[in-house]
């Protein structure tokens, strides 16, 4: 399998589970409705989990592009490479959370509160304070970041064969997302992960619902930006500290 393949196929994986368990909880009408944050997180890391463990062998299972970008400004994987592992990332999530929607249709449609439909899509604030709401994330993805450089030792990419994080590297990745949604996730749903957020904010922006809502695009520049900024800083100290 390709690397661009294998970040299209795992990030699609980890967004069909990932929002999957997201719709499951909150959507009425649901085998899973109101079962709670720490099935969403647990979900979520699981979800991480076999993402790593299908793109881990080819890629080195980034399915994020602030882990890209990362990589990159460490000198651990090719700036020319870094678009179309973007692409495949985004596109991945795209389609991942058009599964979602197929599969929970009937209970989107039964759902009438438009902001828990967008919730199996994509991030909002607790509460909403835009500079804080960033520095969340920042702080989010610092933390995955910068954990994920000594889990790897920054070998993922792909300017040489990819070390690849394999099905037992997925588990202290899948922890450590588990533990970051657990601690800092109830601020802003931890995004963490731009592609995360804006393909599946695109597709909510395009699918069908029965009394769906806005897309909040005032608010969607944070869970971007903020991962970006967060992965850059978490590079920065892993070089300084090097």
């Amino acid at each position: 399998m390709s690397p661009i393949l294998a970040e299209f196929i795992g990030t699609a994986l980890l967004l069909l589970l990932g929002n999957g368990v997201v719709a499951n909880v909150v959507l009425n009408k649901t085998k899973g409705n109101s079962s709670g944050w720490i099935v969403i997180t647990t979900g979520w890391a699981l979800a991480v989990y076999v993402g790593v463990v299908v793109a881990g062998p080819y890629s080195g299972a980034h399915l994020n592009p602030a882990v890209t970008v990362a990589m990159a400004f460490a000198g651990k994987f090719a700036w020319a490479d870094v678009p179309m592992f973007v692409i495949a990332q985004l596109t991945g999530a795209m389609l991942g959370t058009s599964l979602v929607w197929y599969n929970y249709k009937d209970h989107l449609d039964a759902t009438p509160d438009n902001g828990l439909q967008r919730a199996c899509f994509c991030t909002e604030p607790a509460i909403r304070k835009p500079l804080r709401n960033f520095i969340c994330e920042v702080t989010g993805t610092f933390v995955l970041l910068f954990t994920i450089f000594y889990f790897t030792n920054a070998e993922m990419g792909a300017e040489k064969t990819p070390v690849g994080l394999g099905s037992l590297g997925a588990v202290p990745v899948a922890l450590l997302v588990w533990a970051i949604g657990l601690s800092l996730g109830g601020t802003t749903g931890y995004a963490i992960n731009p592609a995360r957020d804006l393909g599946p904010r695109i597709m909510h922006a395009i699918l069908p619902m029965k009394g769906k809502g806005h897309n909040d695009w005032g608010y969607s520049w944070i869970p971007v930006a903020g991962p970006l900024t967060g992965a850059i800083l978490a590079a920065a100290l892993y070089l300084f500290l090097k």
